[in-house]
Formats: structure tokens, C-alpha cells, sequence
């Protein structure tokens, strides 16, 4: 039996979708750009605008792309979008560059043999093969033995198609995105917390704070216009910054708190103590507005000042001042970013943050909260549309109300709905191990860089049967493992939305044609699904547009109710629209943020207390392996695993080429490295060789990596917090060694 469909029926699809592909954005609007071209000849300036947001990390910012007679030649920050008020990273001014890389995957190749080269097929030979495996695969083992791994980088409308056509359409059981990486932990924190996982602030609080706790957090280079953003505000805030290394935020800072690893739960719960002992709470808040504060007033009674002292690292009086510091200022807020979320207890060191917050009625007034800031572009769209973690638009895969209602919006019978959440990206991989994972579809993201203990996770997928990477480029780490590879359009080549980590929902618009052969993920899927053999159920889901209309529907009653908003073009009016912006909501205000009635999303309308004790490192120094390995950005024009960055010649002078290891003055002189000098950094998982960068910024006993290198994540150890499944990905025991072996 044949599971494909017959050849002359599909041909034509294809043939249309590549020509729909090729049809370049036209969209003039009320000047032409002017930024810098003065001087250009009049060939070479361009006829019209057009309006989108950038497509790398998840400030949002907006841009004005620079058209000539349809296509992108050049692009500038949007003047009066209210993310980024005229201002743009390296990233973002090199967005275009990217695109023309010489090794963007332009036709879907297959390898053979296991041992052969990846070699050119076209479209309907892949998807042939693509279903053909897959389906042998799940007939063998069984339906939940192939599973997918999708990201934070697609618009919405890709994520949620690819997550309905994968999970309704082919029965997937498993698929989960690399938002795991970087969110996961701030997902479960707000969930738990507030009822829903609802980042509370307007990047406006950036400007409006007496005090700003930047935890875990270079926003600097990690997110340099919310730090423009920071250095907008007039009120001479105090900025703490509570982080191992010295950074480049810290430099700014007023209060640097350089604690030992991972000690900051501890540290949050001795401050909360103080502020407890000597009265400084929002009584009336509290009692109104949260449950749980008795029980966490007697837990952190344990916390005392010299135990925090002790185990932190600080000083006592350094404690003290930071408490000071909370009571005193009108207008606190916590930032968190990576250095929270990825760690053995992030969740419950998230929570220590966000009680902070509400034991002092810091949320949901301008300039407070407890303010998780997203990693990539639409990360956020991912955590509620994907259809990974959750039910399409935060709905719950295990509520038969919610499965039922999702089923009635899509008009698809309710038993296609999985009825459990799938496994997370760490069960994935070690289904792969325990042999249950057979077949692996990886989409727009670089799984054999950026997943934790390198090593292994290469051996992992080099045990599947088949594994697909659906990719802009053909030479990806992860591309170079695969079977398959699908060529795929990227960002300012296809249509759609992304949600910031404002909650910002924002247009992207198709300004370049694909290269060669490669399309939009969003008509791949819909290829996929007419191959398997399901592309019936999808006939509404016709174009980007339609889906978003989709997912409106799909938000209708939820905290994240965007049904007020009336189509693409509106977005685009109102600057970029933030959540929730329900049906009835005409002219909503560009800035908004969360809870400023003191009600939450639990059914009590309460937020919640949540704490558990802190836990030491999993793995700690020892004699054969003396330092502690932290990790994190390594410069403002580095991105992830450098798959798009290192395409920009531009973006490459910018950062270091080859990997550097900051290492204390005092260690470097014990060890005889000398600056610049090459070193050998070795774990109980792999070893790497770095350039040495002897500076201060660490402290003796600790060494810093930046994650952009491939190297890199051959040291990490494969730890994950309990709750969020997010792996621990910035402190592991490591030796150093001077010259590189």
C-alpha cells in the first residue's frame, strides 16, 4: 500500500507554492527611506518602505526596510515604533546581510547511506521520503516513536500550523521547541505564581524605575536597546546587578553583587527575612492579592544574615544595603534572563524573585515587577501557540473542556487532541538512548551545537533511523548529521507575527525571495500534511493571515485574549499590539502592563508564594577539576550558535573569532598562563581549547566561556531543573591547563 499521493495530483501544489514564494512584497508607504543615501546614485535608492520587526533576539524592535522595485536593498530603525524609538543593535542593522549567505540551503538534499554525502532531490522525492519514513518508522516502533523539535525563531502562525499538522494530522506525540532552552524556567515560574505564564511589564518600566535588579542578566550585550532603553530613565535609579562576573552592566552598576554561583535563591531569601524582621512589606497587598505569605515568612526565618553571608559569598552589610535599597525606592524592578533560567533550581529562584516583588507590592504599577526577559524573537509565541508545552493559546492538553473547545474552533474531531503533554526536549534525546525515539524532525534550530553535553546529544542522533533538519542553511552542525535536509526561507522572506517579550505582538513581511528552491516553513508543513495525507483538515489554515484569524479564536477568554485585534495591517497602525487585547478593545495604549488591579490569573484571583530550599551545585570543584565554568554572552553581535552572525563579515570583526577564556589574574599567575596565551579547558565530558583573557571580571576559582562557540557545549553537564526541564547550562566543574594539547 501507498501512503503518498499520486505524482500529477501534487505537482502542480508544488509548482504553486514555489511561484506563490517567488512573488516579491510590494507595499508602498508614505515616504521613500532616506537614511544615509544621499550619496547613493539614483539606481540604487529605493522607491518605497516598508515596516517589520527584526527577526533575532526578543526586543522586538522595529525596522524600515528599504525597497527597490519590491526587494529589500537596505534597512533602518524605525523611528517611532514604541520597542526601540529609532534605535537598532549590529544584529539588527546586519538582518539583510544574513540572507545572502553562499550556504543557504537552496534544494532539499538526501543521504542514501549512512556513510554517503547528502546529495540534491527535489521536493517531491523529499516529502516521499520524508512520510514514507516516518510512517514505516511508527509502524515498527509504534506511534510515539518519531517526535519534532522546533523553535523560537519562526512566526507564530509557522509554529502553530507546524504543531497542529504534527500532532493532529500525523499523531506526534512528542515535539518540543528550543524555547526549552532559554524560557522553560520562567514559563513554569509565572504559571505557578500568577496562573499563567504573563510576563507582567512594558519595556516603559525600563525608564520609569527608582531601582532596577538586573539577576542573572548582561542586558547590555544581551539586549542592548532595553539597555538604551535603561539609560532613558531620569530617575537616577539605582542599578543591582546580582551576577558571578563582572560584567559589562555591571560596570554601571550602583550595587554589584558578584555572589558565588548560583547562590541567589539563598540571597533572595535572607533579603526577604530582613525585609520581614524589620516590617518592610506591602501589608494591604499581600493580604489582598496573594496566598501563601505565613508559611513563606516561617520558611525563609532560616535564612539568617550570616547564613546568607556565608553562603553567598557577600558581605553582611552588602545584604544589608541591597534590602535598604527595595524599602526605600518608590518604584522597584527584577529583571532575569539566563543566568536564573538555566540552572539546576531555576524555577524556585525565579519564584524567590517574584516574591520579592509581591511581598513589597512591586508589580503592576510603572517602573516594578518581576520581569522575565525572553531570549529569541518569538520565544513567547512559541510558549503559547506550538502547541509543545501546551494546548494552542495556553489551553491544556490534559483539560477535556479545553481539548474540547480547541477541537470546535479547528472543526476537527476532539480525539486527534493528545490527551497528555508531551515528553520535554531532554526526554526527547534520552527517548533516543532508550531506543523509544526512532525518527527525529528538527526545525530551525541547531540541536548538535547548542544542547547541553555536546558530545553525547551527538551520539544520540546519530542512533536514530531518520532524522529531517529543516533549515536556512545546508551546514549547520546539526544539517551536516541529518538524512534530510528541507531548505527553508528565513526571516524578511516570509509573512507572519511574533510576540515579543513584552507580550508585543508584532508583523514580519516577505521583502526577499528565498533562494533556489527553498520555502517558507509555513508552506513545507502545509506540503507535509498533503503528503501524510491529512492536508484536509488544514484547507482553513490557507495563509499566514488565516492562521492568525485561527489563533485568535483560539485566545478568545484566555489571559492572552487577543481577539481585538482586527487583521495584519492594524498591528502595523497601532505600532505593534501587546496582549490581551480582547474583542472591544478599539484603540489599546502602546504600553500596558499586568496586574495593576492586584488581580491574578488563579481561580482565587490571588498570587501565590511559592519556595523550597536552596540547593548546592550539582557539580561541585574538586582537586582534579578545581574551577567553576560559567557561561553567557559573549558580545552584542554574537547570536546563538552563530548559524546566521557568522554570515555577516560585519558582525564577525565585532566579536572574537577564535573562543577566549576570562580567567582570574591570581589563577592565571599560579598556573604560569600568560595573556593570550592558549590554554586546554577540559570537563568530565569533553575538552576544548580557548585563548586565555586574564581579567578581574571573574573571581579566583571561576572561568567564563562565551556559549556562541561550538566547543563550548562539549564541557556543560547535562542537569535539569526539576520543574521546568531546562538544562543547567552556566556552571560545571572544569580544569584548566596552559598551552592548547
Amino acid at each position: 500500500m501507498s501512503w503518498f499521493p499520486d505524482n500529477p495530483i501534487m505537482q502542480p501544489l508544488l509548482t504553486l507554492l514555489h511561484q506563490r514564494e517567488g512573488s516579491l512584497t510590494r507595499e508602498l508607504l508614505q515616504q521613500p527611506a532616506g537614511f544615509g543615501l544621499g550619496q547613493l546614485p539614483q539606481s540604487q535608492l529605493p522607491d518605497a518602505t516598508t515596516d517589520m520587526v527584526c527577526g533575532f533576539c526578543s526586543t522586538g524592535c522595529g525596522l524600515k526596510v528599504h525597497l527597490k522595485e519590491g526587494e529589500a536593498i537596505g534597512l533602518s530603525p524605525t523611528t517611532s515604533y514604541p520597542v526601540n524609538l529609532g534605535m537598532a543593535c549590529p544584529k539588527g542593522w546586519e538582518a539583510l546581510r544574513v540572507l545572502d549567505a553562499p550556504d543557504r540551503a537552496t534544494t532539499p538534499l538526501y543521504r542514501a547511506d549512512k556513510n554517503g554525502r547528502l546529495e540534491p532531490v527535489d521536493w517531491d522525492a523529499a516529502l516521499r521520503l520524508f512520510t514514507g519514513r516516518f510512517r514505516q518508522i511508527q509502524e515498527k516502533h509504534g506511534p510515539h516513536s518519531v517526535a519534532f523539535i522546533s523553535t523560537g525563531q519562526m512566526p507564530t502562525e509557522e509554529m502553530a500550523l507546524l504543531g497542529a499538522v504534527a500532532k493532529f494530522g500525523m499523531g506526534l506525540r512528542h515535539g518540543d521547541g528550543n524555547t526549552r532552552q532559554c524560557m522553560a524556567t520562567a514559563v513554569v515560574a509565572y504559571k505557578e505564581a500568577f496562573g499563567f505564564d504573563a510576563p507582567p511589564y512594558t519595556y516603559a518600566d525600563f525608564e520609569e524605575s527608582d531601582a532596577m535588579v538586573f539577576v542573572g542578566s548582561n542586558p547590555c550585550i544581551a539586549h542592548p536597546i532595553m539597555w538604551e532603553r535603561v539609560m532613558r530613565n531620569r530617575r537616577s535609579p539605582e542599578i543591582i546587578v546580582v551576577d558571578p562576573r563582572g560584567n559589562e552592566t555591571t560596570m554601571y552598576a550602583t550595587q554589584h553583587l558578584a555572589i558565588q554561583p548560583k547562590t541567589d535563591q539563598t540571597l533572595f531569601y535572607g533579603v526577604a527575612r530582613l525585609l520581614i524582621e524589620q516590617g518592610r512589606i506591602d501589608e494591604k497587598f499581600v493580604a489582598r492579592s496573594t496566598t501563601g505569605f505565613e508559611e513563606f515568612a516561617r520558611f525563609v526565618n532560616d535564612y539568617s544574615l550570616a547564613r546568607t553571608a556565608s553562603e553567598t559569598g557577600l558581605e553582611p552589610n552588602q545584604i544589608e544595603r541591597f534590602a535598604c535599597t527595595i524599602h526605600e525606592k518608590e518604584r522597584v524592578s527584577f529583571w532575569w534572563t539566563m543566568g536564573v533560567n538555566q540552572s539546576h533550581q531555576g524555577v524556585r529562584t525565579a519564584q524567590s524573585i517574584i516574591n520579592l516583588a509581591l511581598m513589597t507590592g512591586n508589580i503592576g504599577k510603572p517602573g516594578t515587577g518581576a520581569n522575565s526577559i525572553t531570549g529569541q524573537c518569538n520565544a513567547m509565541g512559541s510558549r503559547l501557540f506550538s502547541n509543545t508545552t501546551n494546548l494552542l493559546g495556553g489551553h491544556d492538553f490534559k483539560n477535556a473542556d479545553h481539548r474540547a473547545k480547541i477541537a470546535g474552533i479547528l472543526g476537527m474531531d476532539e480525539s486527534v487532541i493528545p490527551t497528555e503533554n508531551s515528553w520535554s526536549y531532554h526526554e526527547i534525546m534520552e527517548g533516543i538512548l532508550k531506543e523509544k525515539i526512532k525518527g527525529l524532525w528538527i526545525i530551525c534550530t541547531n540541536t548538535a551545537h547548542s544542547w547541553i553535553n555536546q558530545n553525547l546529544a551527538r551520539e544520540m542522533l546519530s542512533r536514530l533511523d531518520f532524522l529531517v533538519v529543516q533549515d536556512m542553511y545546508h551546514n549547520t552542525e546539526t544539517a551536516q548529521m541529518a538524512d534530510l535536509v528541507l531548505p527553508a526561507a528565513g526571516w524578511g522572506e516570509k509573512e507572519g507575527t511574533f510576540i515579543n517579550s513584552e507580550r508585543r505582538i508584532g508583523r514580519i513581511k516577505k521583502v526577499r525571495r528565498a533562494p533556489g528552491k527553498a520555502l517558507a516553513d509555513f508552506h513545507i508543513f502545509q506540503l507535509v500534511a498533503e503528503y501524510w495525507g491529512c492536508g484536509e483538515q488544514f484547507r482553513r489554515w490557507s495563509s499566514p493571515e488565516a492562521v492568525f484569524e485561527v489563533l485568535k479564536e483560539c485566545s478568545r477568554g484566555m489571559p492572552c485574549d487577543f481577539t481585538g485585534v482586527q487583521n495584519y495591517r492594524w498591528i502595523e497602525e497601532q505600532g505593534g499590539v501587546q496582549w490581551p487585547c480582547p474583542e472591544g478593545m478599539t484603540a489599546p495604549v502602546q504600553e500596558r502592563r499586568l496586574f495593576e488591579d492586584g488581580c491574578f490569573y488563579h481561580a482565587d484571583g490571588r498570587a501565590k508564594f511559592l519556595f523550597e530550599a536552596s540547593r548546592p551545585l550539582t557539580e561541585l570543584p574538586n582537586e582534579a577539576y578545581p574551577f567553576i565554568l560559567l557561561t553567557g554572552r559573549g558580545s552584542a553581535s554574537q547570536w546563538h550558535t552563530q548559524t546566521r552572525t557568522a554570515k555577516s563579515p560585519v558582525l564577525r570583526k565585532l566579536y572574537p573569532e577564535q573562543p577566549f577564556i576570562e580567567i582570574n589574574p591570581a589563577d592565571a599567575r599560579a598556573l604560569k598562563i600568560a595573556h593570550n596565551a592558549w590554554v586546554t579547558v577540559e570537563s568530565r565530558r569533553g575538552r576544548m581549547r580557548a585563548m586565555a583573557l586574564v581579567t578581574p571580571a571573574v573571581r579566583q576559582g571561576q572561568v567564563f566561556i562565551a556559549m556562541h562557540y561550538e566547543e563550548t557545549n562539549q564541557l556543560t553537564d547535562a542537569v535539569f531543573d526539576p520543574y521546568s526541564k531546562q538544562p543547567s547550562y552556566k556552571a560545571c566543574a572544569v580544569n584548566v591547563k596552559g598551552g592548547a594539547e
